[in-house]
């Protein structure tokens, strides 16, 4: 297997590990479990190194979710491009334009990921800028119908982001 697949595919099962044992063990997302479970997670990963490829990518990734039901949700996975937390916050910006040019906006929406994630307003060291870290700079590409559903049946979806929060901090004691 030549090395550039071995990498993408580590990079997918370690993000994929992630998602298990961090995000589903700390019970950070508590919509996560059922499609994890149920297979329902697409984890891909990207080989593009310049931006235009990456959207392509994305541009791609939406319109597959746009035709196959049986998928939930997709992490798309960036290992080789987006390096620096700012290289990613200038593509989402990127990310964005896109799902509103293809009218997409109201159907799905991008959660981001990242090693070096930081909230504004929190130092880089702060234990919440965890609850966005991930092993590869990734966008969750999310089914707004689906999120809407999940948080209409979760009995406090406002306070996950606190709780998360208070998770991290306990961790980082």
């Amino acid at each position: 297997m030549p090395e550039d697949i071995q990498m993408l595919d580590r990079a997918r099962d370690e993000t994929k590990s992630w998602v298990f044992d961090f995000v589903i063990g700390h019970n950070l997302c508590p919509f996560a479990r059922k499609p994890f479970e149920s297979d329902q997670i697409r984890f891909i990963c990207s080989d593009a190194q310049e931006d235009s490829d990456l959207l392509h990518a994305l541009a791609d990734e939406f319109e597959l979710l746009l035709s196959d039901s049986s998928i939930e949700t997709t992490l798309l996975i960036v290992p080789n491009a987006l390096k620096t937390f700012t290289e990613y916050w200038d593509f989402i910006e990127l990310a964005e334009a896109l799902l509103e040019s293809l009218e997409l906006g109201g159907t799905f929406q991008i959660a981001t990921f990242h090693p070096q994630y930081q909230f504004e307003g929190t130092e880089q060291d702060s234990p919440e800028n965890r609850t966005n870290r991930s092993p590869y700079p990734t966008l969750h590409l999310l089914r707004e119908s689906s999120l809407d559903q999940a948080i209409a049946n979760h009995p406090d979806a406002t306070s996950i982001p606190e709780n998360n929060i208070k998770r991290m901090r306990a961790l980082a004691d």
